[in-house]
C-alpha cells in the first residue's frame, strides 16, 4: 500500500510495525517496490519496521522543480528526520545504486541519526573501463546544435544513439538530473562518514562491477564488503536475504566471502 511521508511531499512503501529504524533509497528509474522482498518477510517485519520513499521523479513522487544533484535530493529527505514521520532516533540507511549516492550525502548531513550505512551497487567511484568523453561524432553534433546548425529532432536522435540506456530512458528534468549527477564526486563525503558502512555487491554486476566496490570500500573510515555470488546489479530483488542480513545484523553476509 502506498504511504505518504514528509507531509505529503514523498510517497513510497512501509513494512513492519512499530517505529521505523530503516530508511531505504532505491536506484535510478526504480521505486520503493524493489525493497519489498527485503522487508516484507515476517523474519524482518515481525521485529523491525522500514520505510522506502520514492525519490523525486520516480514512482509516485513528483519530479523535482529543477535539475537537482544528490545534495538537493538529500536535503529534500531531511524532512523525514524532523519527527513527523516518527523515525527511530538512530536508523540504518540503505541505498541501492543512485539511492546510495543520495544516502552518502544524507549520512553527512545528519550523522548523529545514522547508526549504519548499507550500500549496494552504488557508483561511488568510476569503473576502470569508463569512457571518459562522449564519442567524437556526438560532440560535434552537440556543438552544432548549440550553434543552431543541427535541429532538436536530429540532436535527440544522436542522444538516443550515443547516450547510455539510463540517459535514453530519462525525459525532461529527470534527464537533466542524470546529466548533473553522473559527473558528481563522492570521495570527500565518503571520508567524512564515521558510522560503520556495509557494502553488499552482486558478484555478476556488470553495471557497477565489484572492482568499483573493492576500491570504494577503502575510502570509508570503517567499511566492510561482501560480494554475493550469482547476483547482478539488482541486489534487493536478486539477493534480498543477503541485503536483509546486512541491515539487521550490521555485518556483510558471509556467503561469497567478506572482504
Amino acid at each position: 500500500m502506498l504511504t505518504s511521508f514528509a507531509g505529503g511531499d514523498l510517497f513510497g512503501g512501509a513494512w513492519g510495525t512499530g517505529t521505523p529504524s530503516v530508511v531505504a533509497l532505491h536506484g535510478w528509474q526504480r521505486t520503493h517496490r524493489d525493497f519489498a522482498p527485503v522487508f516484507a518477510p515476517a523474519s524482518f517485519a515481525d521485529r523491525h519496521a522500514a520505510i522506502a520513499p520514492d525519490l523525486p521523479g520516480f514512482g509516485a513522487t513528483p519530479a523535482p522543480p529543477e535539475a537537482w544533484g544528490t545534495p538537493e535530493y538529500a536535503r529534500h529527505l531531511l524532512t523525514l528526520f524532523d519527527g513527523t514521520d516518527g523515525l527511530a532516533e538512530r536508523i540504518t540507511l540503505v541505498g541501492h545504486s543512485f539511492g546510495g549516492r543520495v544516502a552518502v550525502r544524507l549520512a553527512t548531513m545528519v550523522p548523529d541519526r545514522i547508526e549504519r550505512l548499507v550500500l549496494t551497487g552504488v557508483p561511488l567511484v568510476d569503473r576502470a573501463d569508463r569512457r571518459a568523453t562522449p564519442a567524437p561524432t556526438y560532440r560535434i553534433a552537440h556543438r552544432l546544435h548549440r550553434m543552431g546548425l543541427v535541429g532538436d529532432a536530429r540532436m535527440e536522435a544522436m542522444r538516443q544513439r550515443y547516450g547510455s540506456p539510463d540517459y535514453r530512458a530519462a525525459h525532461g528534468v529527470v534527464r537533466s538530473v542524470f546529466v548533473r549527477t553522473i559527473a558528481e564526486e563522492y570521495t570527500g563525503d565518503m571520508a567524512r562518514i564515521s558510522c560503520p558502512v556495509v557494502l553488499v555487491w552482486g558478484g555478476e554486476d556488470t553495471e557497477i562491477p565489484p572492482e568499483v566496490a573493492r576500491r570504494a570500500v577503502r575510502l570509508f573510515p570503517d567499511a566492510t564488503l561482501s560480494v554475493v555470488p550469482h547476483c547482478g546489479h539488482l541486489v534487493p530483488l536478486e539477493a534480498p536475504d543477503a541485503l536483509r542480513e546486512a541491515v539487521v545484523d550490521g555485518d556483510a553476509p558471509a556467503p561469497g566471502g567478506g572482504e
